[in-house]
């Protein structure tokens, strides 16, 4: 049911703005009067038009004290919502129509309002946070260490790093620099403790760092790029539609956590040179999802606030992204960055 229930407050004096700003996102609404002075609007509007009600409403009433609104998300609706082109809504004023992809795309998204709320819990480094951390990379580093894959799995279903990460691709599409500073400090903490944990097992356990999960976690080949590509775009899309940023994780954290463990277990048995390979994979694939990330955000209709500023920041990625796929090649160029010669290295063959 793509569907929402916008319930507003204002003062009575408010009341005649609101019904012209209703008619233009809604075509069922109902008043009641509450305490205080006020009344209060309920109004069914189809999950396309949240986005330019929210802004529109923010715009007009957001400054003012007694102004509140909520959005729930809808089961079901007697007679249905229908969305189609005869039931669209004419877009009013500085709100211009969407485009064919725009409507395509963005009919079934949340609004960036339900997208901040979504992302929110997950942009604090809160003691759960640091927890679930060092535990998904704990469980990866020994899932990696015994070369179980299920055991990574686990850790990927885990995925405490996807939060920060969705909300860095998100600040960087909207342009909001506060969301972008905290989402960037919680996935640098995050990946700091990541690091940590696996260089915890590698001192403490042995480890046989020949093992496929583990070296593999030491090459970046063009397959590692389209699919780290491949797995922002997929978590944001799943994002953008409301899923848990759990579920998101199966799809993105494993271009995440698993590089940052092996990172730290090759630093615990004192293998930096090789642990800077696995710390390669973890960069080129952050960029990669970010990427991706904007992207998706993009082609599904997401506002920004400025597009130079959110096209100099894809454009920042995508030249920090081309620099990296070059470094990559070149190692695979010259046998650098090949398995048999991280396998040469480790035996001690270089």
């Amino acid at each position: 049911m793509a569907a929402r229930l916008v319930e507003i407050f204002l003062p009575d004096e408010q009341i005649g703005e609101l019904e012209l700003v209703l008619g233009r996102h809604s075509r069922r609404y109902w008043r009641e009067t509450v305490p205080g002075g006020q009344e209060k609007f309920s109004c069914i509007v189809q999950q396309r038009y949240a986005e330019r009600l929210l802004e529109d409403l923010s715009s007009k009433f957001g400054d003012m004290p007694d102004f509140t609104a909520y959005v729930s998300q809808l089961e079901a609706v007697l007679p249905p919502v229908v969305e189609n082109a005869e039931t669209e809504l004419p877009a009013q004023g500085a709100l211009r129509p969407p485009t064919a992809l725009e409507r395509f795309f963005s009919r079934d998204r949340i609004s960036t309002d339900e997208l901040y709320d979504d992302i929110e819990e997950s942009l604090h480094v809160t003691p759960s946070y640091l927890l679930t951390v060092v535990l998904s990379s704990t469980i990866a580093a020994l899932g990696m260490r015994s070369g179980q894959t299920a055991v990574v799995i686990g850790a990927m279903i885990i995925a405490p790093l996807l939060g920060p990460t969705m909300g860095v691709a998100l600040a960087a599409t909207v342009g909001n620099g506060n969301l972008g500073r905290k989402a960037a400090a919680t996935l640098l903490v995050g990946s700091i403790c990541a690091v940590m944990a696996g260089f915890v097992v590698g001192l403490s356990v042995s480890i046989d760092p020949l093992v496929d999960e583990l070296r593999n976690r030491t090459i970046v080949q063009p397959a590692d790029i389209v699919l780290a590509l491949a797995c922002g775009a997929a978590g944001v899309l799943a994002f953008s539609r409301g899923a848990s940023l759990t579920l998101v994780g199966v799809m993105i954290a494993v271009a995440l956590v698993p590089p940052l463990a092996a990172t730290g277990i090759f630093l615990g048995i004192g293998e930096p040179v090789v642990a800077g390979n696995a710390l390669f994979l973890f960069a080129v694939n952050l960029v990669c999802v970010n990427v991706a990330g904007i992207v998706m955000f993009l082609v599904q209709g997401l506002p920004p606030k400025s597009w130079r500023m959110t096209g100099g920041v894809l454009g920042l990625w995508g030249l920090v992204l081309f620099a990296l796929a070059s470094f990559a090649a070149g190692r695979l160029i010259f046998g650098l960055g090949s398995i048999e010669m991280v396998g040469r290295y480790l035996l001690g063959g270089l």
